[in-house]
């Protein structure tokens, strides 16, 4: 099917943008944060270690996570794990349901002097891997990008970000690059509005980045001592801050 023009498709997220003023647009996406908050704590329980990711359909989280989450972690001990780290970071940017944290942990913990370079391949790679989720939202929405979106049950949240992107995308972008919220459904939303890439890439640096190098920082620092806690609860902690973040947009936007 051939892409919509973007004056279409801007036309029909503005209609969204209609149907929900943009404080109420916000206030949905608290919501939606703490919604993605209840999905981390019930996907702990299903899969022990992969609770770190918000990002799985939770009708398919029992079985085949848990074989895709132990295929992953396999690769960390992999004699080309550094090139799988990158990749693994890549496809998750747009498709792949495990983070590349579940790689990065075990490897930092082997050799906690590569905690840095472990780190900055996981961002690098992250961002060139949302830099081509943002270009399958661009130039393959129809015939890609909403499959994706159907696949992980985002079609709600895809509208609302969407629709709040034009006013709060960098808050958006950093928030999702940050926390464990669904960094995929950023990326393919912001190239179907076609947010600025250059101001993309760059949020997505600071925030993928952030992220990368907080895990790493804290297990080069404390080693095996810290695994328990970033595995059962950086991603709330992180989420929280997200939280906190667009709860002060709002309070703020009252006066």
């Amino acid at each position: 099917m051939p892409l919509l023009p973007s004056e279409q498709r801007t036309m029909n997220f503005v209609e969204c943008g209609k149907a929900c003023p943009r404080d109420s647009v916000l206030s949905r996406c608290v919501v939606s944060v703490l919604y993605r908050i209840d999905t981390c704590c019930v996907l702990r329980n299903c899969l022990g270690s992969a609770k770190f990711s918000s990002s799985v359909p939770l009708s398919e989280a029992p079985s085949v996570l848990q074989k895709m989450y132990e295929s992953t972690m396999t690769l960390a001990g992999h004699r080309q794990a550094v090139a799988w780290l990158a990749l693994v970071s890549f496809i998750e940017s747009s498709v792949f349901p495990i983070p590349p944290d579940v790689m990065l942990i075990s490897m930092v913990l082997a050799k906690r002097c590569r905690a840095w370079t472990y780190a900055a391949v996981c961002t690098i790679a992250s961002v060139i891997g949302g830099l081509a989720g943002y270009g399958v939202g661009y130039f393959l929405f129809e015939t890609a990008g909403q499959g994706i979106i159907t696949f992980y049950h985002l079609q709600d949240s895809f509208l609302r970000v969407c629709a709040a992107f034009n006013q709060y995308g960098v808050v958006i972008i950093l928030v999702a690059a940050f926390t464990p919220l669904p960094y995929k459904l950023i990326t393919i939303s912001a190239g179907v509005i076609q947010f600025d890439p250059l101001m993309f890439v760059v949020t997505s640096l600071v925030g993928r980045g952030l992220r990368f190098f907080l895990v790493a920082g804290l297990l080069w620092r404390f080693g095996a001592l810290v695994r328990a806690f970033i595995e059962r609860w950086l991603g709330l902690v992180t989420l929280g801050i997200g939280v906190a973040v667009v709860g002060g947009l709002l309070f703020l936007r009252m006066f």
